[in-house]
């Protein structure tokens, strides 16, 4: 049996992860973290996410959650989950990190403690969207320049960071089979006299707004024909079953820095 603490748990991947804990056979949730400010603190964390207690009392305390965890899931916030990542590469707990929204800084910090402790980082824990990243890369590899590369993305009002971090996960793998970086192609706005299209570049399109759950779509536009990748996420539940399967498959790892095209063998 794994331990896992769910770092976020009164989030609304944290309030779909703990039951999918709760009900596995392997995995048994063994802490829970809030903000300390949050008002599910002393609250049961089953009771929070919908279900009958699982005698988990949320914390405010990242030590108290993570007390006899082997492994972290983490949905805080960019600053919550270096934090985190600290106490675990201090503590020797494996990570599955799902937060979004880290800059270069963070990431090279993840990157770092990641050579002390298992860390699978992720933009999107859907299997089906990973898959879709590897997919991505493989078209943009079999179609030239002549194709301009356009992500288009939607989600619900409350969402802070844009564009978001599977829109950026699809472009990077999209620039990984054309050869290049998204820093080097990326083309995040567009406003006023713009000018053609430059040939290479890969465009960006975002929508807030409502209760969207995720939409992307990677769209190939080439000469006489118009080729799309797309996912829809109609709740949830398939972030947390991957945030969950990526649980199960780090526990046990050596050291590094992980994606979910590793858990998936791809």
């Amino acid at each position: 049996m794994v331990n896992v603490a769910m770092l976020g748990a009164s989030g609304r991947m944290g309030r779909t992860i703990v039951p999918l804990l709760y009900e596995a056979s392997d995995l048994r949730l063994s802490g829970a973290l809030v903000a300390a400010d949050d008002g599910a603190v002393g609250h049961d964390a089953g009771v929070i996410s919908g279900m009958a207690s699982v005698g988990v009392v949320v914390s405010r305390d990242p030590a108290q959650a993570l007390a006899g965890a082997a492994v972290a899931i983490d949905f805080t916030l960019p600053a919550a989950s270096i934090a985190n990542a600290r106490l675990c590469a201090e503590r020797g707990c494996a990570m599955v990190i799902g937060t979004t929204g880290h800059d270069s800084v963070q990431r090279a910090e993840l990157e770092a403690l990641a050579t002390r402790i298992p860390v699978v980082l992720a933009p999107n824990m859907s299997l089906g969207v990973n898959l879709l990243f590897k997919l991505a890369e493989l078209a943009a590899r079999a179609l030239d320049e002549q194709y301009d590369i356009e992500v288009f993305e939607a989600h619900h009002r409350n969402k802070v960071d844009a564009p978001s971090g599977t829109a950026l996960g699809l472009a990077r793998a999209a620039a990984k089979g054309r050869g290049r970086t998204l820093e080097d192609v990326a083309e995040y706005a567009r406003h006023g006299q713009t000018g053609i299209r430059e040939r290479g570049r890969i465009g960006f399109s975002v929508v807030r707004g409502g209760d969207i759950v995720g939409e992307h779509r990677l769209i190939f536009a080439g000469p006489g024909e118009q080729v799309e990748l797309a996912h829809t996420a109609q709740d949830r539940s398939s972030f947390a079953r991957g945030a969950v399967a990526a649980a199960r498959w780090v526990a046990g790892r050596t050291p590094g820095l992980y994606s979910m095209l590793d858990v998936l063998g791809l």
